[in-house]
């Protein structure tokens, strides 16, 4: 369970966690390409990264707001199956 208030979120700032970070954004590209010789550009990585970071953040704050609407203080799997399906669209 999440406590519904995100205090601080991660600003990925740190050298080893960002690298680690994209070296698996990278391998998780190359899993789902059909040629296994497509090369990804480093920029493409770092940008995807952000898109994931901002994903990831979205839908934990909507999920927040879902349980603050219903007076929960805790986020449950409930509150993500209730916010995923617009997150998706507006993604």
């Amino acid at each position: 369970m999440f406590h519904a208030k995100i205090t601080s979120y991660p600003t990925g700032k740190g050298g080893s966690d960002l690298y680690s970070c994209q070296e698996l954004i990278n391998k998780l590209l190359h899993f789902y390409f059909k040629d296994p010789k497509t090369k990804i550009n480093s920029d493409a990585v770092i940008i995807m990264s952000e898109m994931l970071k901002i994903f990831v953040v979205e839908a934990a704050v909507r999920a927040c707001k879902q349980a603050t609407t219903e007076d929960l203080e805790c986020v449950d799997i409930e509150h993500f199956e209730k916010i995923l399906p617009q997150l998706l669209l507006d993604f």
